[in-house]
């Protein structure tokens, strides 16, 4: 029977996983798939479309699972939540309002915290309010 507790140490793997899938597709510091694989679009190979391919997988699953999970509302609310985290940071003077890779380096840790949170979210509900999904059965 597989294990009914879920933590910190659960989720961490599910959000580095997420981080490295939005980091290795794009990110401010040119060191990703869309700088490597679109820099020369005269130089793309069976690589390229591989390693895209794999991307695609990777954010079909956690998109599907967090759309299954949160619905667009449980989305749009972790999003919010998020925005508001980066206006206090804005607030309390962390971070630079004018610097745009601060700016998209945030966006992507909060892309990958929402996709986390929607691959988590399963687990979270059940410890909260002992709902069980019908996935969760076992005979």
């Amino acid at each position: 029977m597989a294990s009914r507790r879920f933590g910190w140490n659960n989720f961490a793997p599910r959000w580095f996983f997420a981080l490295l899938l939005v980091l290795s597709t794009w990110n401010p510091a040119g060191l990703s798939w869309m700088h490597w694989a679109l820099a020369d679009l005269r130089s793309f190979g069976p690589w390229q479309a591989l390693s895209g391919l794999l991307l695609i997988v990777g954010w079909t699953i956690y998109l599907r699972a967090t759309f299954r999970s949160l619905g667009v509302v449980g989305m749009a609310l972790v999003a919010a939540l998020f925005a508001c985290l980066v206006w206090l940071l804005f607030e309390l003077g962390w971070v630079r309002r004018d610097s745009a890779q601060a700016v998209a380096w945030l966006v992507e840790f909060g892309v990958a915290t929402l996709m986390a949170v929607g691959m988590s979210w399963s687990h979270v509900r059940r410890r909260l309010s002992g709902q069980v999904d019908m996935d969760d059965v076992e005979e």
